[in-house]
């Protein structure tokens, strides 16, 4: 009887053990998804598609070393960041290079960034379930740190992604309280965009990015279908956002884009105060109509910018479903 009992005490031990080892990272509440990286065919230029096309207001940033970025701020805190390369010999970063080897040199995301306020538990959960994470880096110098971020050195999921923090030192108009109306203003876009509400990732396997996103700690997958771009897949909640896991669906948008360029971000969809005023600016913008559809967060269009920056761009109205998947309000 002693012996059965320790063989089963073990067994139970082993299961516990192997449960663990398996579990998802938990993932802080806080957790978002917070921005995209935007490649244009030239800074100039994809600014010009942003402001003008779209009705975007695009800030200023830097250029270091061949690589220019400026920013789109939204008042949620999330943004897009453009970048452009400046020079024949720009220096890339590793998230960089393999972008542009990816994109060719065309317009286009591949990145994005989820943000979380406790990322030295994230890394340490992720590193145990056998992810190949980079150590941290910080930024923008040693004196001064503005954000904490860590990524992957064998990306999980078909577009590269990374997780990442911010500092009081970083974009001081976010932190200091005399800068209150530059916050405001930098928010305000003509087109009436008030948030990023969800990312769309474009592969041959939806379900393989929704099993890596189950097992890095975001469940709660919603099947979904996106008739407009002929995509069908899963709609992940991510806090208050969405990251929609996505393969074609027939032989539509996604299929062509897919068969095009490969994986990549396909759309990325904002929430708009007037879904009018933001279709009037795009249908100015592109000189075509534009029609409206029922999308995954209510009435939206769905600006034609593909050949402009490699990627869609949704508006739908603020307001639309309680959360941020159909159905997981």
């Amino acid at each position: 009887m002693r012996s059965i009992m320790s063989v089963t005490v073990c067994l139970l031990c082993m299961a516990v053990t192997s449960a663990a080892m398996t579990a998802p990272a938990p993932v802080p509440p806080a957790t978002r998804l917070d921005h995209i990286l935007l490649w244009g065919r030239s800074i100039d230029d994809i600014t010009s598609v942003m402001a003008v096309k779209l009705g975007f207001q695009v800030r200023p940033g830097h250029d270091p070393a061949g690589v220019a970025n400026r920013y789109i701020r939204f008042a949620d805190s999330s943004f897009i960041e453009l970048l452009g390369i400046t020079r024949a010999d720009p220096t890339f970063d590793p998230g960089m290079k393999a972008d542009q080897d990816a994109l060719k040199g065309g317009p286009g995301s591949r990145s994005f960034g989820f943000r979380a306020s406790s990322l030295d538990t994230l890394h340490t959960s992720l590193t145990a379930l056998g992810y190949a994470v980079t150590p941290f880096f910080a930024g923008p110098d040693s004196h001064k740190p503005g954000w904490r971020l860590f990524a992957f050195d064998k990306a999980p999921l078909s577009s590269n992604t990374f997780f990442i923090d911010y500092t009081t030192g970083y974009a001081p108009d976010q932190f200091d309280p005399s800068n209150g109306d530059d916050y405001r203003v930098t928010r305000k876009h003509p087109n009436g965009a008030e948030s990023l509400t969800s990312i769309w990732l474009l592969s041959a396997d939806a379900d393989a990015d929704r099993r890596q996103l189950d097992r890095m700690g975001f469940g709660q997958a919603v099947p979904v279908t996106l008739p407009i771009v002929g995509a069908k897949g899963f709609c992940v909640p991510v806090g208050p956002t969405a990251l929609l896991a996505l393969q074609p669906d027939g032989n539509g948008l996604a299929g062509q884009t897919l068969a095009k360029g490969g994986p990549r971000i396909l759309a990325v969809s904002f929430a708009v105060a007037d879904l009018g005023r933001a279709q009037r600016w795009a249908e100015r913008g592109y000189e075509r109509r534009l029609t409206t559809y029922a999308g995954l967060s209510g009435q939206s269009v769905l600006a034609p910018t593909q050949d402009d920056l490699g990627l869609f761009i949704e508006f739908h109205a603020s307001g639309g479903n309680k959360g941020p998947c159909p159905g997981n309000g």
